[in-house]
């Protein structure tokens, strides 16, 4: 298995629509204003959140169960951003969708410009033949609010190819994975 370059990474969105929307160099400036980069990096590509958030709120007072989510925990937003209460996190789903090839599985980071400011992103690996929207979660561990930026940066995803002779049994695609093809903001599922 081996780490996949940014040639590699344009070619596979030109050729097989890995990514789409594709931005085949960095982008950080848009209209004279500075961004979060985003677009293809040396060994990667970095991905924007789109403006759909869940933000999470404890009006209900439920308790928080992956087995028996509560939808009611969260207030939908659509902005150009979304501010986080100080110890809370908020859902989000990035611009690009994703169709993972058989023989490839990536890993995903926030980037340090979140890192910095005590935003952590948590992204799970994308799988074997997953596709669809990624859900992106943005935990603020600060004692202050923090703000998230719709349209910009906030994760690079590392691509990984295996040797020709070792592509996986069974992909994502073949359990019928429970997220295949999810278009919006998903919440946990069973």
């Amino acid at each position: 298995m081996s780490i996949k370059s940014d040639k590699w990474i344009r070619r596979m969105a030109e050729s097989h629509s890995m990514i789409e929307p594709f931005e085949p160099g960095q982008v950080n400036q848009a209209n004279g204003q500075r961004l979060v980069s985003y677009g293809t990096s040396s060994y990667g590509y970095d991905i924007r959140c789109s403006s759909e958030f869940k933000l999470f709120t404890n009006i209900n007072s439920t308790i928080v169960d992956p087995k028996n989510f509560d939808p009611n925990s969260f207030v939908e937003v659509n902005a150009d951003h979304c501010i986080i209460p100080p110890n809370s996190f908020a859902l989000a789903r990035t611009v690009e969708y994703f169709r993972i090839p058989r023989n490839v599985l990536t890993i995903c980071l926030g980037k340090s410009t979140y890192a910095r400011c005590g935003i952590i992103v948590n992204v799970t690996p994308f799988e074997p033949e997953w596709e669809g929207y990624v859900t992106l979660e943005f935990s603020n561990t600060t004692p202050l609010p923090a703000k998230i930026y719709a349209n910009e940066g906030c994760a690079q995803v590392l691509f990984f190819e295996a040797d020709d002779d070792d592509v996986c049994e069974t992909s994502y695609k073949d359990r019928g994975g429970k997220y295949q093809g999810q278009v919006g903001v998903t919440l946990p599922k069973i």
